[in-house]
């Protein structure tokens, strides 16, 4: 059954892309204008911008305004910021804790350390005007003012492409800086570059990600990468820092790094096209040969375009306002953007242990799935794997495959993971509710078995269990029922500083490990996971109307406060963390009483809206957290929903809308909230799920699941269904008088029959349906 899943789903992808590639094509809404990589630029993480990537790219070629300053605490904004005014070089590795592989192009006296910020002449940095700048998904361009040289950048999946077009000169220079600090990478270990006979630029860089030694200590991230240039040099040589060996052919260690130099022409274009793989310079060339060996810079642009278009087009909107189009088609680039490629084009792919594994080939030779990398999934249920099941579900399943690699040859599964290697990053674990989520929402080619069995060990087992594999206070959870608290302890605070917050998303997976093992006929694990699911309620105080840290003898916490991140909540507080209940919101409603929690809730908004819904126009990534509601942060991203499910519907109506009008932006500064993490997509998801007025607050893992209702942004939604996985065409939301006042939903029909609740069936969605919404000013509850 699976393996004919995979021949249907290999022959649905080639119609696809045959069909998008001819014809088809030329009628194709270009979706790409409506995408502002610039958005929310301002103070963003290293990952955030890659405007020359392809979706789910291990090549991403990018600007760096400040990356060669690396980070202080390893995730600290780097990379590019809008409101920098100068570019030091390009990078070709995005992701959480990898970054690297740097080139630029400069004219004049050889320069080869990164200049200043505060003084661009002190390196190989230039200055940039904005109306010069042209970023969109997969092309970016610049005009670097101070070498008069235009800077292209795009790509195919593992190679990035450059193009730099010179003035007529004698000094022309292509620097590779490889083994320097750049962005999250951390420290530096060893590295090397060469320039081979037949003008080909290799090397590779191995660097110390402060993240993986924090959770897989001694482990080490290496990037390769192979060049050909379309011109031959005149002159060549390598350099360390600032000192340069000219006619060398190859330089090793820290600060390694290789220059070429040209005369050339007025407007005289140089490309490069540079193959990486995350396992060795020779899959480096194979990646370069198979993707790009007759491809040029202007037809990989379109390539990748087409790319874009394709997948941005699985979602078309017709109607609302242009800044909203503008918002919902950045934020879908976001969420197709993170998360990329770790295997090469052969299935070879790094091991968490160290060496090189592979992945299993069909009988075309090709690898059966991909291997990605990941920020940790910490809240992606909330809008990542939502928006994958929903329009993109071979790569729901294709991450899942790739975990269970990770699975395979580590042991555990990891949260987070770059270059297979552990970096958690919250110190907890909820790839097994992931797992369940994709099984019951329908997602089933994988190893079911492994998978249940990796999420089982996650869930129950803490003997031997490494740091990177997060929840280390398990034990205590399985002990007490809670995980009790604690304000001291050994090591890293995520081992024992959490006990509420952890408890309470213990509880969640529980309840997702709970469907499926019921689903799988496993009734003894479904009893044991639905007993945990309701540790919540151990961590009730009845008396405040809060959820409360409690010490292992039943005792809460004393000299208690509300709204004190960091004593037992995660990256939050008691205010926030009280709402996290998402898999059985009834009950919490029960135990505050509807009218009380309607009035309390409603009110948490009224405050919450002064400050944007999250801190105000502090730029910081952590702004927020200590107020009452912080959307800038994964533990509330659910709460506006909860209204749907305490009879006012219309509330989640009204706040949904002010969060997408008010939180998001369309600036540099302004963007996602104001220099809050957006999380490789988190945060972009969120809002083209709100936008469509879709959401589970239950992160399709019920046994049952459905989509609460919002009031959609667009006249008219209408999401391609992959029929692989769906027997659906398509899912259409119609929305009659959509926009402006008109927030609140008046009527609902699913397939020309009234529905009376603000909930749809998930299975409805699949099977192809189309949701019509009346729309008005005024708030309704009843349908």
């Amino acid at each position: 059954m699976i393996r004919s899943t995979r021949i249907c789903a290999a022959v649905c992808s080639m119609i696809t892309i045959l069909l998008w590639s001819g014809t088809l094509l030329a009628q194709q809404t270009d979706y790409t204008q409506f995408v502002d990589p610039n958005i929310g630029t301002a103070h963003c993480r290293w990952f955030h911008y890659t405007p020359g990537a392809q979706p789910f790219g291990m090549a991403k070629p990018a600007p760096s305004t400040n990356g060669s300053y690396g980070t202080m605490h390893g995730w600290d904004a780097s990379g590019y910021d809008y409101r920098h005014e100068s570019i030091e070089g390009f990078a070709n590795f995005h992701e959480f804790q990898l970054g690297g592989i740097v080139f630029t192009a400069t004219t004049g006296p050889l320069q080869t350390v990164p200049g200043k910020l505060e003084d661009p002449e002190s390196g190989y940095r230039s200055r940039f005007d904005r109306k010069d700048e042209v970023s969109t998904a997969g092309y970016y361009s610049v005009f670097l003012k101070d070498y008069q040289v235009r800077a292209e950048l795009t790509a195919t999946e593992r190679v990035a492409y450059h193009r730099y077009t010179f003035p007529a000169t004698r000094q022309a220079h292509i620097l590779f800086d490889i083994g320097s600090v750049w962005g999250e990478s951390g420290p530096v270990k060893d590295a090397e570059v060469r320039l081979l006979p037949d003008g080909r630029v290799e090397g590779w860089v191995t660097t110390l990600p402060v993240y993986v030694q924090k959770y897989q200590p001694g482990a080490e991230v290496t990037m390769f990468f192979s060049a050909v240039l379309s011109k031959k040099p005149k002159a060549y040589g390598t350099f360390n820092g600032a000192d340069i060996h000219q006619q060398q052919t190859v330089e090793k260690g820290k600060g390694a790094g290789l220059y070429l130099s040209f005369a050339t022409n007025a407007d005289e274009a140089i490309t490069i096209k540079a193959g990486l793989s995350l396992t060795s310079v020779k899959n480096a060339r194979l990646n370069l040969e198979q993707e790009a060996k007759k491809l040029s810079f202007d037809a990989a642009r379109q390539q990748s375009k087409n790319h874009w278009n394709t997948l941005l087009g699985r979602i078309d909107v017709q109607g609302g306002v242009h800044k909203d189009k503008i918002k919902f088609y950045t934020g879908l680039y976001h969420a197709l953007l993170g998360r990329g490629l770790a295997s090469d084009v052969n299935g070879a792919y790094p091991m968490n242990t160290g060496g090189i594994g592979q992945i299993p080939l069909d009988e075309a030779g090709k690898p059966i799935h991909d291997h990605y990398n990941t920020d940790a999934v910490w809240g992606a249920y909330w809008n990542l794997t939502q928006l994958w099941a929903l329009a993109y579900p071979e790569y729901y399943a294709d991450f899942i495959k790739s975990q269970l690699l990770v699975y395979k040859d580590a042991g555990w599964l990891g949260d987070g993971i770059v270059n297979s290697r552990y970096v958690s990053g919250v110190g907890t674990n909820f790839v097994s509710l992931i797992m369940a989520g994709a099984y019951l929402a329908g997602i089933q080619t994988f190893d079911v078995e492994q998978a249940y069995a990796a999420s089982r060990k996650n869930e129950f087992e803490s003997a031997s269990r490494p740091h990177g594999a997060g929840k280390m206070d398990v034990d205590r959870f399985l002990k007490y029922g809670y995980v009790n608290h604690l304000d001291s302890g050994k090591g890293s605070g995520e081992l024992w500083q959490f006990s509420a917050s952890h408890t309470l998303e213990y509880a969640f997976s529980s309840f997702a490990m709970s469907n499926w093992a019921r689903a799988l006929g496993k009734s003894a694990d479904a009893k044991l996971f639905d007993d945990l699911s309701r540790a919540w309620e151990k961590l009730w105080d009845a008396d405040l109307q809060l959820v409360r840290p409690r010490l292992a003898n039943g005792q809460f916490i004393e000299n208690f406060d509300p709204a004190q991140p960091w004593r037992g909540f995660q990256e939050g507080n008691a205010y926030q963390y009280t709402y996290f209940v998402p898999h059985n919101p009834e009950r919490l409603i029960q135990k505050v009483g509807m009218a009380r929690f309607n009035m309390r809730l409603d009110s948490t908004f009224v405050l919450a809206e002064k400050a944007l819904f999250g801190g105000g126009a502090h730029i910081d990534a952590f702004a927020g957290i200590a107020g009452i509601y912080n959307h800038g942060n994964q533990p509330n991203l659910h709460v506006s929903w909860l209204f749907n499910y305490s009879g006012k519907p219309s509330l989640t109506q009204k706040w949904v809308r002010a969060i997408c009008d008010k939180f998001y932006g369309t600036e540099g500064v302004h963007g996602y909230g104001f220099g809050q993490d957006e999380d490789q997509g988190q945060l972009g998801a969120w809002y083209v799920m709100a936008a469509m007025g879709l959401f589970d607050v239950k992160g399709l893992t019920a046994s049952e699941n459905t989509f609460g209702l919002s009031g959609p942004l667009f006249d008219r939604i209408t999401i391609s269904l992959n029929n692989a996985y769906y027997p659906g065409k398509q899912f259409a939301i119609v929305a009659k008088n959509a926009g402006g006042q008109n927030k609140y939903i008046q009527s609902i029909r699913l397939n020309d029959k009234d529905v009376h609740q603000p909930f749809i069936p998930w299975k409805s969605i699949t099977q192809g349906a189309e949701l019509r919404l009346e729309m008005g000013k005024q708030p309704r509850d009843r349908y």
